[in-house]
């Protein structure tokens, strides 16, 4: 599965850090900026629960990052991303599909679905670190990851 402009989370999930459109827009670029390096002139925009990102990122994994971090805020119910742009790379993408978070997951059973082997839940930890931080186990239910498939 290719990576969409229009990303859809759902609205009521995740952690709220805004009272208005202009804090969310400032919050949410202020949570980008603090955990991703590689994006250049990120401008971050918020209307009734939709986040337009802009900006150049160095690279796919990086812009899939910054949607997942502006997407797993509560309030946000969508992204859109067809202006935060990937710099040209001579690098292959790597392949991954997003998934939504269940009632009951953890990262080992989704490692075992994937990868047949519940031990590679670093694996897709390691590539969501910036939207999960430093707990594998702090997931939740309607909250979006990649899946690396490569």
């Amino acid at each position: 599965m290719g990576f969409m402009d229009l990303f859809k989370f759902g609205k009521d999930k995740g952690e709220k850090v805004f009272e208005n459109d202009a804090e969310a827009a400032a919050r949410i670029t202020s949570q980008i900026e603090g955990v991703l390096a590689g994006i250049k002139d990120l401008d971050v925009k918020f209307d009734d629960g939709t986040v337009t990102l802009c900006g150049e990122c160095e690279n796919q994994a990086v812009r899939e990052q910054a949607v997942l971090l502006a997407g797993n805020v509560q309030g946000v119910s969508g992204v859109l991303a067809n202006e935060l742009t990937v710099a040209e790379t001579t690098e292959p993408e790597e392949k991954v599909e997003f998934y939504e978070i269940k009632s009951g997951d953890s990262l080992s059973k989704i490692a075992k679905h994937y990868y047949g082997d519940p031990m590679a839940y670093k694996r897709i930890f390691e590539a969501n670190r910036s939207v999960l931080g430093d707990d594998p186990d702090k997931i939740y239910p309607g909250q979006q990851i990649r899946i690396p498939l490569d």
